[in-house]
């Protein structure tokens, strides 16, 4: 049987993160605000520890281990934010980490996740299955997967990014998430309702991964191919089991947005407001700046979830030299 998390377990979850998560800044930009006729409110999970909000699940998890547990390690599989949040948090309470990485994931992640001490073990994303393998090895070696978002308590600790959001500025009229695999998205969607019922929720993914979007209007989970996109944060193939039904039911609507468009968000970004946020983490304003119209004259919120990405490979996404 699923256990579907609630805000009381995202309360749950931010005692456990306070004095361990960075309370992120909400920034605010008047030549957004003007460009779009509203008043935005970005909540940088860039500046979280490791980088991205996904820090926030992670610990949240892994601090539940029972005794045995921890003795046996931790096993995860992602493409960079994931792996390192689960690398730091298992880091900071004495836990063994290994980690399934796609061979193409970003250098700068696959570093960062080594470098907090966990052990990669990588994978080819477009050819093998990375839930299959996650399950195989912890079976192996007698240790706990926790999965990138479809957990009760990774969901549970996503949602305090949110919480700390609405807490700061109130009430908002809507309020813009990155979906790849939906605990983000779901995690908000549960802080948002319980704080702020009136908000309009919208989860955000890349054209080229829109399973989200065709679960959500279909009412069914939709299995895509992995997608070829900027947004290495979203190329999941599918919503989880948990996350699936908060979505459909505690958010408005999916939108997606051409990869064009993070660029031009992340040079927004970077150009006006100096701050670095890699592709995934523009994909909710570059939807809200896509929908501008409807949103005159609100208060919106921003979640943007991380700023892990390659110097090199931001260089040239910003210079025009990469597009893919």
């Amino acid at each position: 049987m699923l256990t579907i998390p609630t805000y009381d377990d995202v309360l749950a979850a931010a005692g456990r993160l306070a004095g361990q998560a960075h309370r992120t800044p909400v920034l605010t930009s008047a030549t957004a605000d003007a460009a779009l006729g509203a008043q935005l409110f970005f909540k940088c999970e860039n500046f979280q520890r490791m980088g991205a909000f996904k820090f926030r699940g992670a610990f949240n998890a892994l601090s539940r281990f029972d005794a045995a547990q921890r003795r046996a390690g931790v096993v995860a599989f992602s493409s960079g934010n994931h792996a390192q949040a689960v690398a730091l948090s298992a880091r900071l309470l004495g836990i063994d980490a290994t980690i399934l990485m796609p061979h193409d994931a970003p250098a700068a992640k696959v570093a960062a996740t080594r470098g907090y001490g966990a052990q990669i073990v990588t994978y080819d994303r477009y050819r093998e299955d990375r839930d299959a393998l996650g399950r195989q090895l912890a079976e192996d070696k007698g240790m706990t997967l926790i999965p990138p978002y479809d957990h009760p308590d990774v969901i549970a600790g996503q949602g305090t990014a949110a919480k700390e959001l609405f807490d700061e500025v109130g009430e908002l009229d809507a309020l813009f998430v990155c979906l790849g695999g939906g605990g983000l998205l779901a995690g908000s969607a549960l802080s948002a309702r319980a704080l702020s019922p009136r908000t309009r929720v919208y989860g955000v993914e890349p054209e080229a991964g829109n399973d989200g979007q065709q679960s959500f209007r279909s009412g069914a989970i939709v299995h895509i191919d992995t997608p070829k996109t900027l947004a290495d944060g979203a190329q999941t193939q599918h919503l989880g089991q948990i996350t699936f039904p908060i979505i459909r039911q505690k958010v408005d609507d999916i939108l997606t947005v051409s990869d064009a468009e993070l660029v031009d968000a992340m040079r927004f970004f970077g150009e006006r407001m100096k701050i670095v946020v890699e592709p995934t983490g523009c994909l909710g304003f570059a939807a809200a700046r896509q929908v501008r119209e409807t949103l005159r004259g609100q208060r919106v919120g921003v979640v943007i979830s991380g700023g892990n990405v390659d110097m090199a490979r931001y260089g040239a996404l910003l210079s025009g030299a990469l597009t893919d």
